[in-house]
């Protein structure tokens, strides 16, 4: 049968989502978890793949798997053979043409900044230290120019493997402080690699008069270099979207 993974992981312990020829993925224990219950090997196919460092609420999974076992007895067995620092939090028995990857529809990305002078501890790790004034009206109106569909190639870096089409549509930037923590979500039917964190740092740059709100624009139209990425442990994954989902929710 085919199960819907549901997973959450602090990203700093592992060297991203993907498999790597070495182990040490959030994929490859995952897998590895699997296949020991399973008794044979079992591939797991993920709704997108997260860079070193980068945290998830709920990654998205599926993997097939032998019948005779409740989706209650693989959730305890899972948690039971991965790493602290990765836990499945919900396991459904999904449809035979269900693909975490394919059948999403867009995701919900959250990047984490503290602003204040001093970085709590329990924040280490998980938020962006930028001890700066950040201007939330220039984050507002940068943020705007950046909805909508667009080719956002500028916002992309690259992995060696050329995308076909750099366009996405963002469906909504919002930001919010709380608790001395300024966080921007990104909401949109999909990210290129990088995407996010270059987003991140171009907002930013223009948010602390590092640059001009104009350049929103031109790297839309093609022109100029993004960024730099903001750091990879302030961003979180929050959601992956499926079926449909109106914009903004």
């Amino acid at each position: 049968m085919r199960l819907r993974l549901r997973i959450a992981y602090d990203g700093g312990p592992f060297c991203g989502w993907q498999s790597q020829s070495g182990g040490g993925s959030v994929q490859d224990h995952l897998a590895t978890a699997l296949t020991r219950i399973a008794g044979h090997r079992v591939i797991v196919h993920g709704a997108g793949r997260t860079d070193a460092g980068v945290h998830a609420l709920a990654q998205v999974a599926h993997a097939d798997v032998p019948g005779g076992r409740t989706t209650a007895t693989w959730l305890a067995a899972l948690n039971g053979n991965l790493p602290a620092q990765i836990r499945v939090r919900s396991v459904l028995r999904a449809a035979p043409d269900f693909h975490a990857r394919y059948s999403a529809t867009g995701k919900l990305y959250r990047y984490r900044l503290c602003t204040d002078p001093v970085l709590p501890p329990h924040e280490i790790g998980r938020a962006w230290h930028l001890p700066s004034l950040v201007d939330r009206s220039l984050l507002a109106d940068a943020a705007a120019r950046l909805l909508g569909r667009h080719d956002f190639r500028k916002f992309s870096a690259n992995r060696g493997t050329p995308v076909a089409d750099t366009r996405r549509t963002l469906h909504r930037i919002s930001t919010r402080r709380r608790n001395g923590i300024l966080e921007i979500d990104f909401e949109g039917d999909g990210f290129l690699y990088k995407m996010v964190r270059l987003l991140t740092g171009t907002l930013i740059r223009i948010a602390t008069a590092k640059a001009p709100v104009q350049r929103i624009n031109d790297l839309l139209a093609g022109h100029g270099q993004a960024g730099p990425a903001s750091p990879a442990h302030g961003l979180w994954l929050i959601r992956v979207h499926y079926g449909r989902q109106p914009p903004g929710k």
